[in-house]
């Protein structure tokens, strides 16, 4: 299978660079004694009215009849470290092809805990595992690239118990600690039956407790679980995401159709639940049962179909999941949602603060849009 990844042209986006203090190093149930996954803020975009709320808020601000799309991928264990001759490597597993092979990134470790870019290939470099495995790298993902490449481990199958046994969450520089694999899984994560998972977390979804879901369905909010597999991210170099496994089961796509014949909204719990969602529309709009590679990627200039709102994090200026948020928004609503986000002093990254986007309030809506600035 050959994957090719781009992105049209767009304009560079204008609001300021994010500053380092306002990275989250560490989750919100480690900020203090007490607090717990959803001790973190929500920041509500209608249009480019914005509103202030605390995530356990969520539910006020849902009607009963709309439809949450949340992603089910697990997050994997999915840095290993490895030696290239006597030079020590990080290995980062983003996505197992249809032949076997995965879509892997070699870094360098930084002496801190994390890693730092490194050239990759050539073609036939191999890679000393633990557990008596190697990876032979054989070609770049997306032909012309250099930092994703198509890797053939042996012994054949090695792969998921490999990270079961000596993998780590894939961490970045920003974070303060390595953080055990359990804070990486949303509520939503189920296992894959074939050991496929995201190389990073689904992290929209992070926020979610037991507690709150309980909350939502009793006040008739529904959900629809999709599923992608997300791969690595550059966390040098924002690129567009490359095509990524999803699949849409049919009892999902049909409970979308309802809520929308019914005049309820779909909201996307995370940039992955749109890409899939979207991916598994017709030109038609009508959400189908699909399964596949998603090599969608959600600009302006395509729009969404299905998808009337977005739960997400909040990215840095030059992430290309700003173009999708876009797609969803609009531009005003999304540059004026991040100046509020700055200025309110927010949490970025993915154990950070979250952004909701909905639409416009109409003169019809149920529910009260208080603390507005």
């Amino acid at each position: 299978m050959t994957l090719t990844a781009g992105l049209p042209h767009e304009p560079a986006h204008g609001w300021r660079r994010v500053p380092e203090e306002l990275s989250a190093r560490v989750p919100a149930e480690q900020r203090g004694p007490g607090r717990g996954r959803d001790d973190v803020r929500l920041l509500v975009s209608r249009g480019t009215a914005v509103a202030h709320h605390a995530f356990r808020e969520l539910p006020g601000l849902l009607r009963a009849g709309d439809v949450l799309v949340v992603n089910t991928s697990p997050t994997l264990a999915a840095a290993v470290d490895g030696r290239i001759g006597h030079a020590r490597v990080v290995v980062h597993f983003s996505t197992r092809g249809d032949d076997g092979r995965w879509a892997v990134e070699l870094r360098d470790p930084d002496g801190a805990g994390t890693t730092r870019p490194r050239a990759g290939g050539p073609a036939g470099t191999r890679v000393r595992l633990p557990g008596g495995v190697r990876l032979t790298v054989e070609e770049p993902l997306v032909p012309g690239g250099g930092r994703l490449w198509w890797a053939r481990v042996s012994p054949g199958g090695a792969v998921p118990g490999l990270l079961g046994e000596y993998g780590r969450p894939i961490r970045y520089s920003y974070t303060e600690r390595d953080q055990p694999l359990s804070v990486y899984q949303t509520v939503f994560a189920l296992p894959s039956a074939d050991g496929s998972g995201s190389a990073e977390m689904p992290s929209a979804a992070r926020p979610f407790t037991s507690g709150l879901v309980t909350e939502l369905v009793s006040r008739g909010v529904l959900f629809a679980p999709v599923t992608l597999h997300t791969g690595v991210a550059s966390a040098e170099v924002h690129e567009p995401p490359y095509p990524e496994r999803f699949a849409v089961p049919e009892s999902s796509a049909l409970l979308i159709g309802a809520v929308r014949a019914g005049g309820g909204r779909v909201i996307a719990v995370g940039t992955t639940a749109v890409r899939a969602v979207e991916s598994a529309a017709g030109d038609d709009g009508v959400v189908r049962a699909r399964a596949g590679w998603a090599d969608l990627v959600v600009t302006p200039a395509r729009g969404v179909r299905v998808v009337d709102g977005l739960l997400t994090g909040l990215h840095e200026p030059e992430a290309s999941h700003l173009l999708m948020l876009e797609a969803v928004a609009g531009r005003a609503a999304i540059e004026r949602g991040y100046d509020e986000a700055l200025r309110g002093l927010y949490q970025w990254h993915e154990f950070g603060d979250v952004h909701l986007v909905l639409p416009e309030q109409g003169p019809d809506a149920q529910h009260c849009f208080g603390n507005l600035l």
